[in-house]
């Protein structure tokens, strides 16, 4: 996908990776070891795991990581809104695209590329336990304790990383960055 805007392209070249916080090599090992932890944890279900991406972040990570289960699942996203092209959630969430199916008494995997302040996910929990799922579980690749304000219980957890913004993996900045195979700590330059 092409940038479609001269700002856009201005932004990308205006800010640079300053240094690596989840290498090629550690995300490929934390995502097969989190394929492992829900294929132990949900291997005697009855019926098919559920899993539900959270677009656009998730979309790397959860292809990466639906491969690693080795039960039988199905997948569906859903597409949020609560950051604009900005650094910080405003908490705000709209639903842009809800799932296709519903989820009442399905065991369900919720599957985040990050959770860092908690604010926008905490409601998109309350969300999903208000359409009476059977289980619901949390899965995150990244997780930013030190940025929580509110309270996240989070299941199966990838990667810890320090209060800085980080992209690659799914993770953007005005789109741009997302390709990166790897997460990085990205310095906000000028726009201009």
């Amino acid at each position: 996908m092409q940038l479609n805007t001269r700002k856009q392209q201005n932004i990308l070249k205006n800010h640079e990776i300053t240094k690596t916080l989840v290498s090629e090599e550690e995300v490929q090992n934390t995502v097969q070891r989190l394929g492992a932890e829900i294929t132990a944890h949900y291997g005697q279900l009855e019926r098919e795991l559920m899993v539900i991406g959270l677009l656009r972040g998730s979309f790397i990570f959860m292809a990466d990581l639906v491969r690693q289960i080795k039960i039988p699942l199905v997948v569906d996203f859903m597409t949020l809104s609560s950051y604009g092209d900005g650094t910080i959630s405003s908490g705000d969430v709209k639903v842009v695209m809800d799932l296709d199916s519903s989820i009442e008494d399905r065991d369900v995997l919720l599957v985040e590329d990050i959770v860092d302040t908690g604010r926008t996910f905490s409601k998109v929990i309350r969300m999903m336990r208000n359409r009476n799922p059977r289980s619901l579980k949390v899965c995150t690749f990244l997780n930013k304790p030190a940025a929580r304000i509110a309270d996240i219980k989070i299941d199966f957890c990838g990667v810890d990383i320090p209060n800085e913004f980080a992209v690659g993996y799914g993770l953007d900045y005005a789109q741009g960055y997302r390709h990166l195979p790897y997460v990085g700590v990205l310095q906000l330059g000028s726009d201009k």
